[in-house]
């Protein structure tokens, strides 16, 4: 009897380091190198497209949220030194608005008077696909044209923002 108890037992051990992901001291669970996880675009517009879609593109993930200080204070930054350099050549930039419904991204889209697409993340699900739910939202994760994300940033930090746009000026080549 005592042997066919623990044979469910060593499998539910076994199983158990599928569900622990490890999340990092900036809040990520996932690591650069790795490719990046599948989910679904949403546009404002209802429109949808696969992550996948996107494959031999250079592509830069920034979250987001209106509520968030830090985000308003970068957007600007990714608005002028990123987009604005690099969307006729062919990067896809994303902001994706963490678990606001799709009137407020709306009227985020238009107070941050950006221009890249602000999509919807309306049940985090996305965002929990790169980061610890209690996480902070402020972190932009680039993706090269093989679908591996090659930098993370967490907050505006100056220093690493100079980071970012060097990366993408080097995947842009």
């Amino acid at each position: 009897m005592k042997r066919f108890l623990l044979i469910p037992l060593a499998c539910l051990f076994l199983t158990l380091p599928a569900f622990n992901q490890t999340v990092d001291e900036r809040g990520y669970i996932v690591k650069v190198g790795q490719t990046v996880p599948d989910f679904k675009i949403k546009f404002q517009d209802g429109k949808v497209m696969d992550i996948k879609d996107l494959r031999g593109k250079v592509v830069m993930l920034q979250f987001t949220a209106s509520w968030c200080g830090v985000c308003r204070k970068e957007m600007p930054f990714i608005e002028s030194d990123i987009w604005n350099v690099y969307k006729d050549r062919g990067l896809k930039l994303f902001g994706i608005d963490r678990g606001e419904p799709l009137e407020k991204v709306k009227e985020f889209t238009s107070q941050m008077k950006i221009t890249y697409p602000l999509v919807l993340d309306e049940d985090s699900g996305i965002f929990t696909l790169f980061a610890d739910k209690a996480a902070g939202v402020t972190r932009n994760i680039l993706v090269d044209r093989d679908g591996k994300m090659v930098y993370l940033t967490r907050l505006y930090d100056e220093a690493e923002f100079e980071g970012l746009k060097k990366k993408i000026a080097e995947l842009m080549k």
